[in-house]
């Protein structure tokens, strides 16, 4: 060509074929330079402008590019190929639906145009109809079997429908095909994570490097594995250097947030959370990764408005829509009807539904949505609260709000967290019934050594029931198993010396979850547990519960801590390094010891008391537990009030009048520390007036209302020790 145009510099076809030459070479710029002379020359050839329009494109000028091909559809509407390069283009500006018409035109000129049914196939995908996406690309492959690019895409569309299996399979086709095609290495590794197969997603991933070193998204997805696996030093190395390929890589900045979180670095992965999301502000996902690592932090005032970002996750699913507004704990409620519905696991239900009798006390009639295996357990929750299934909704509501959303409603901080130390009770005559078959010898002990290993939740929370055994060795100690499904094979392979007893196969047989289990609980000295929503049924119930947490727990147990705000009979034993039980169980295991060796009369006095009295008391530790912000006083108020109501949970159980009772105990209760921090007040500013004296005279008449509520506790429960009160001269 060369030649030619020496000698005949217009020569418009030695021009256009120079272009060509020089784009097939990847130098589009030049390619555009030359094919654009030939188009100044002879203006009337539509292959020119085709061929300008796709030199354009590699230079990334689509809207210039799409141009040139309107050219040449101008001068041939019949060029299959201008159509398709034409889609193209509207592609990469991200004019989906428009690149599909232009697709559907080229295939109707070209039926048997397989790469314009692959990348029809990337536009549909691109709209989110991936189920025609995944139609599109049948058509490529059917035409052209042993089209890697089309089976690696029908992979990706199949991962987009939760249906990773089927993708693993096409992402193995196209290797099959093209065994050097790293991008299929590294989507078959994203495969591999949704079915949890870490340890084969971390090899594909790396294998995706091994070909393709320049390319950024195996090394992150690495990390992200690395961090699931428990190793986020590792996975730190591999992010770090996806983004020295890619410094604005959203994604990557948010695995390195995950990373950091993993190694309680939270202030640093939160600022990696804030580059992230200044890159992509509306990524749901990178918003919820920041609320968890603030909530972690105790960052409440920060985390609970972007945990709302939670339900627009893929993971969340469909929302569950309605015509009524959302209650956003701004409105007033009084005297409405509010429809709460669960979300999330068993564990959160539990956690979570003492905000039901919140919005009851605002004067809301309300109505609590639970998982179907849940109705019985929560039903006695409040008297006056309606507890309906999954599927059912009142046929009237004023609001609605889901019940993660409920934290934030009420504004909670660490020092307002709802602490009422037992609010869910086990059936009473099945606790009978449990504790004719479980006995009262020994130091009884409940144990869950294992959730469910299908949640990502579960990833590095669970033990093994080996972990237990030196509890067994201890006098007089028995181990229960509250273990249900997965994890009980571990029960037929005992380790020499380790009894465990186990409770039958009628435990929580049936519909309703955790009938049986609490009835047992409520029988048991104490509960030792992993993080599971065993856990949070124990402490719902006031039973003393030790919950051992891995290195980075989940947000709720916070960090750096052995108590736990939400539940004041809790104790939490932490990993202190990645994946190492042994210390934690030691830990426990001194912890168990110490309380077994303990003599009662020396460290606490065991004095008669009226069942008034008592109640009394746990109402006001109650309260106290609400209001005190000092670490060390709030420690000791959670103490004495996990013992007191241990003590209480057994005279509680489904007695409705006495629930009735000692609410309306702890409401006298809370008015009188209101007075008695009034007349402080006035005190220190000597203001002895007439309010003074009102606030003073107001002490002895609630003082006398609640000798008189706790005087109908004694006779209800038939206490032998009664309060008695009298001021007149005798």
């Amino acid at each position: 060509m060369e030649e030619v145009l020496k000698s005949q510099p217009r020569h418009h076809e030695a021009l256009h074929l120079s272009g060509l030459i020089a784009y097939r070479a990847e130098n589009p710029r030049s390619a555009a330079e030359l094919i654009g002379k030939a188009i100044e020359i002879n203006p009337g050839l539509p292959a020119p402008h085709n061929n300008l329009g796709n030199a354009l494109r590699a230079l990334n000028q689509p809207m210039a590019a799409i141009e040139s091909f309107d050219r040449a559809l101008v001068l041939n509407p019949n060029l299959a190929e201008a159509h398709f390069n034409r889609a193209n283009a509207l592609l990469d500006l991200n004019r989906s639906q428009a690149a599909v018409e232009s697709y559907d035109r080229a295939i109707a000129l070209k039926p048997t145009h397989a790469e314009a049914h692959n990348n029809r196939g990337n536009a549909l995908a691109a709209l989110g109809q991936q189920q025609a996406a995944i139609a599109s690309y049948d058509r490529a492959i059917d035409l052209k079997p042993d089209y890697a690019m089309a089976l690696n895409n029908r992979g990706v569309a199949y991962v987009a429908l939760k249906r990773p299996d089927a993708a693993l399979e096409n992402f193995d086709q196209a290797i099959a095909v093209q065994p050097q095609f790293a991008m299929a290495h590294n989507n078959r590794g994203n495969a591999l994570t949704r079915l949890g197969r870490l340890r084969a997603a971390a090899a594909s991933y790396s294998r995706a490097i091994a070909l393709a070193p320049k390319l950024a998204e195996p090394y992150t997805n690495l990390g992200s594995a690395l961090v699931s696996l428990g190793q986020p030093r590792a996975a730190l190395q591999q992010i770090d250097r996806a983004l020295e390929l890619r410094p604005d890589y959203a994604m990557a900045l948010s695995h390195r947030g995950d990373a950091l979180r993993a190694l309680l670095q939270l202030e640093a992965a939160i600022e990696s959370y804030d580059r992230a999301m200044a890159l992509k502000p509306d990524d749901a996902l990178f918003r919820l990764n920041q609320a968890i690592a603030k909530l972690q932090s105790g960052d409440f005032a920060g985390g609970w408005p972007l945990y709302e970002w939670r339900t627009q996750t893929e993971e969340a699913g469909s929302p569950r829509t309605y015509a009524e507004p959302v209650w956003t704990g701004a409105e007033d409620i009084s005297g409405k009807t509010l429809f709460v519905r669960y979300e999330q696991g068993l564990g959160d239900t539990i956690q979570f539904s003492r905000y039901v009798k919140l919005a009851e006390a605002r004067g809301a009639k309300v109505v609590f949505s639970v998982q179907d295996r849940l109705v019985r357990l929560m039903s006695p929750l409040s008297p006056t609260v309606t507890v309906v299934d999954s599927r059912t909704q009142p046929r009237k509501f004023d609001y609605h709000i889901a019940l993660l959303s409920m934290p934030l409603a009420f504004g909670t901080t660490e020092q307002s967290i709802p602490t009422e130390a037992v609010y869910l009770r086990a059936e009473p005559d099945r606790v009978d019934a449990w504790a004719g078959r479980i006995g009262d010898q020994g130091f009884k002990i409940g144990i869950a050594w294992q959730g469910n290993p299908r949640s990502k939740a579960d990833r590095g929370r669970s033990a093994t029931l080996e972990c237990f055994k030196a509890f067994a060795d201890m006098q007089g100690v028995r181990l229960i198993s509250l273990q249900v499904a997965d994890g009980v094979e571990q029960l037929g392979h005992l380790p020499a010396g380790l009894r465990v007893e186990t409770l039958g196969d009628g435990l929580d047989e049936g519909p309703d979850g955790f009938i049986d289990t609490a009835a047992v609980i409520a029988n048991l000295d104490l509960v030792i547990t992993v993080d599971t929503s065993i856990a949070h049924l124990a402490a719902a119930l006031g039973k003393p519960t030790w919950v051992a947490l891995k290195y980075s727990p989940d947000w709720r147990w916070l960090l750096g801590r052995s108590d736990s705000p939400w539940y004041p009979t809790v104790r939490l034993f932490r990993q202190e390094s990645i994946g190492d039980w042994s210390k934690v169980f030691a830990d426990m295991t001194a912890a168990l010891a110490e309380r077994l060796a303990a003599s009662p009369p020396s460290t606490v006095p065991h004095v008669p008391i009226s069942w008034g009295e008592l109640l009394d008391k746990i109402t006001i530790l109650e309260i106290k537990s609400e209001r005190l912000t000092a670490k060390s006083s709030l420690a000791n108020v959670r103490h004495e009030l996990s013992l007191l109501t241990a003590v209480a949970q057994s005279l509680l159980g489904g007695d409705e009048e006495l629930l009735r009772l000692k609410v309306q105990l702890k409401s006298v209760n809370e008015r009188l520390w209101r007075i008695e921090a009034d007349i402080r007040s006035k005190e220190e500013r000597k203001q002895f007036d007439q309010a003074f004296i009102e606030l003073a005279r107001s002490v002895y008449r609630l003082n006398d209302e609640r000798a008189a509520i706790k005087r109908q506790i004694n006779l209800r429960t038939g206490s032998t020790l009664v309060e008695e009160k009298s001021y007149s001269a005798e």
